[in-house]
This record gives C-alpha cells, structure tokens and sequence, in this order.
C-alpha cells in the first residue's frame, strides 16, 4: 500500500468530490479533476471553491526543492483561515521528478512533512500541459519556466498574481498578497 501524503484525519477532511454546491458555484478555473498523489483517487478542485488557493509545479530532485519547507509552513499557518496548497509534480524541467507516485509521495511526507494536497505527476507546460495548468497560461499569459513556479488564486477563483521559481513560498510579496485574499470574502 503506497504511503499516505496526509495523514487519516487530513484525509477525512478532503472530499473525492465537490461539496454540494452547485457548478455554477465553482469558478471556471477549478473546474477540473485530477487523481491524487497518494492513491489516484479522483479529486476535484471544486472542493477549494471558495478558499485562497496556491498552485505549485513541484519536483523532488530540484534546487528549489527545499521550498516543500515553506510551503507546507504556510499550509499549516492559513489552512483555517482558509488557504489550501496545491502540488503538482512534474518532470518537465531538467527531469527532476522522475519517480513514480509512491516515491513521490513518500518523499514529500518523509522528508518535508508534507500535508497540502499534491495530485499526480502531470505536465505543466507543452501541448500535453494538465488542464488546470492550460486555463492559467490562459488567465496569466504566464507559464511555468521551471519547477516550483506559483500561482495565488482568490476565493472567487481569479488568479492573483503569478511568483517564478526564484520567489521563496515565505517571500513577503507572496504572503502580503495570500493575507490580503484571506481578508477578501467571496
């Protein structure tokens, strides 16, 4: 059995499906489905409809790999206030997420601690690029040029701000601007 990314009560926490809430409550840009890192259990980004969300291309044999630290730093400070951290491996750049789910996953949580959601290895740039990651080129004209690129999306699902690789998770720009969409209500 592969290792658990989040722990029983995290997973108790996180539906397989959207709350009840109609589509037209989830934001466009949520509106996709991906299998989860852990157990590739459908999960789809509707169940953050409503939360400040920030998306990271991740890889675990990159220079900014230490990052996980921050992120998941930020995770567990703003989760109540209702921040959610999305990972998404990916072996595009300098294919440094070779492995496979469970090496993944494995490596997060036994190295970092990990708790945020992390989805399944995808693409993030290219024609093959995941969904979610299609519809934030579209919204920001801004794509990934490596690992570990950030993306803050607010409660009403509008992309705040885009962050390169070289801007640390804990950098005051990205946590000025994730404290001022927590402020902001739907």
């Amino acid at each position: 059995m592969p290792a658990l990314l989040l722990s029983p009560q995290a997973l108790a926490q996180t539906p397989a499906s959207p709350p009840a809430a109609s589509a037209a409550a989830c934001p466009a840009l949520l509106q996709h489905t991906f299998p989860r890192l852990q157990d590739d259990a459908p999960q789809n980004l509707c169940q953050y409809a409503g939360k400040v969300v920030l998306v990271v291309n991740t890889a675990s044999y990159c220079g900014f790999t230490g990052q996980y630290e921050a992120l998941e730093a930020l995770y567990a400070k703003y989760q109540a206030q209702g921040l959610v951290v999305l990972g998404f491996p990916s072996n595009d750049f300098g294919k440094q997420e070779p492995g496979s789910s469970k090496e993944i996953a494995d490596f997060c949580f036994n190295t970092y601690g990990v708790k945020f959601p992390m989805f399944a290895k995808s693409e993030v740039v290219g024609a093959k690029k995941n969904a979610l990651y299609g519809a934030l080129l579209q919204a920001t004209g801004s794509a990934p040029k490596w690992n570990f690129h950030k993306y803050l999306i607010d409660r009403n699902g509008k992309v705040v701000d885009s962050y390169w690789s070289l801007t640390a998770p804990d950098n005051a720009k990205i946590v000025g601007a994730i404290e001022k969409a927590l402020a902001q209500k739907l």
